[in-house]
Parts: structure tokens; C-alpha cells; sequence
């Protein structure tokens, strides 16, 4: 396995996460000896000790920035605090999405007790409808769809997609079975069809302006394909 880096500098190291990778690990986690978390899988590569900016969900793909050094974190964490990085992910959602939503609504946080404020926006780029049944219907309609989350919170997309009724697919949690089978079965497919492709922001320490990219991951690119959807990221 090998990790894309996106951009690097003496500040930051940007990568793509694979699916199904922790960034890091827990304090007194019990998998700790079997699997290796992101930041492990970079000290192992390239001798680099990284700290995670924000977070990326064990089962979401896609793009995460890291600091060099300790003493950086705070200034790029700033930028999202400050609603100054504009952050884009992708998914595909069970059903026909609207083309344009506002999804307010509070998600739980890492206490499961406290409800926090969460906001994020929808915008539908392509829908089909396929002629394999799933049921109780005897056609399939799916959606692609990027969303721009304005706030982080533990599982945000997730919650908010299933909120509205069109969950995403491969969700084991928040998602529809019997379509999370139907990808499996039809287009061998099984990871979650959530994936972090975009941030664009102001450098904090040398001004630059970046717009970063991370590339979809191979099952994306069998469904676009498939699908006859454009690739949003091209």
C-alpha cells in the first residue's frame, strides 16, 4: 500500500487517507497491534512524525492535513475555526437528492448526552436510475452529490444524509442495508461512498493560496464509469 501525498511543504504534510484507516490511534486502544494508523504508516515510510490538523473518519477517504511540528497545529486549525478553509466532499446517496439543501441540524458529539449545532450544504451533480431491483421497488436511484460541511462534527455527513432520507451508500451505520448490498453484490463494493476531495485556503505561514485535491479511489471510479457520471475532481 502506498499514501498519496498531495503537497508538502515545511509546515504541512498533505495526504490522501485510504478507506478503513484510523488516523490515529486511542490512548489504551485495543487494535493498536492490529492495524497501523496513518500517522504510524508515515513514521514507518518516511521516518516523519505528524499531527493531525482535523479529523477524517475511519471509513471516509480522502484529504487530511498534518503538521510537522506540534507548534503549528493551532495555526492551521485557526483556518477552520474561522470557517477559512472551504472543504469539499463527495458521496453517493441512496435515492433522488434535491439539487440544492441546507441541512441544519444538531448531531451528537463525541459525548453521546450533547447535541451540538451542525450545518452543511448539498448540492446534487448527477442521479440515475438503475434497472436493478432493490427492495420493496423494482428499479434503484442513486446520487451523486458534493458537500460542503460548514461545521465538524463527529459523523456529520453521515447523520445529516441519513437525516434526509438519502443515506449513503456503504454506510454500515447510518445507511440502507439492502442498496449497501446491492453495490456489494452488482460492483463489488463494499467501502463507504464518502470522500474528502477538496480544500482550499490561505497558507498561514507563507500566504499562499492553495486549492488541494485528492483523487477518488479505484470502487469511484468503477461507478463513474458504470454510471456515465463525470468526475467531479477532473
Amino acid at each position: 500500500m502506498s499514501i498519496q501525498v498531495i503537497f508538502e511543504d515545511k509546515y504541512v504534510l498533505c495526504v490522501s487517507k485510504p478507506n478503513n484507516m484510523v488516523v490515529h490511534h486511542a490512548k489504551h486502544s485495543r487494535n493498536v497491534a492490529d492495524e497501523t494508523s496513518l500517522l504510524q504508516f508515515i513514521f514507518d515510510e518516511k521516518g516523519l512524525r505528524t499531527y493531525p490538523i482535523h479529523r477524517l473518519d475511519r471509513k471516509t477517504s480522502g484529504i487530511i492535513l498534518l503538521a510537522k511540528q506540534k507548534e503549528f497545529v493551532s495555526n492551521f486549525q485557526e483556518l477552520f475555526t474561522n470557517n477559512q478553509i472551504q472543504k469539499s466532499y463527495f458521496g453517493i446517496l441512496r435515492g433522488f437528492s434535491p439539487e440544492s439543501k441546507i441541512i441544519d441540524s444538531p448531531v451528537k458529539g463525541r459525548d453521546a448526552n450533547v447535541h451540538k449545532e451542525a450545518l452543511t450544504y448539498l448540492k446534487t451533480l448527477a442521479q440515475i436510475t438503475l434497472t436493478i431491483p432493490v427492495k420493496p421497488y423494482h428499479t434503484s436511484r442513486y446520487s451523486l452529490v458534493k458537500l460542503s460541511p460548514k461545521t465538524g462534527r463527529m459523523h456529520q455527513l453521515r447523520v445529516h444524509m441519513n437525516k434526509i432520507s438519502h443515506p449513503l451508500i456503504g454506510d454500515p451505520k447510518y445507511g440502507d442495508k439492502n442498496h449497501n448490498t446491492m453495490f456489494e453484490t452488482n460492483f463489488n463494493c463494499k467501502n463507504l461512498f464518502l470522500h474528502a476531495g477538496q480544500l482550499e485556503f490561505t497558507h498561514p505561514f507563507t500566504d499562499k493560496q492553495l486549492n488541494l485535491k485528492s483523487s477518488f479511489p479505484k470502487d469511484w471510479l468503477l461507478i463513474f464509469g458504470r454510471f456515465s457520471w463525470k468526475n467531479p475532481l477532473l
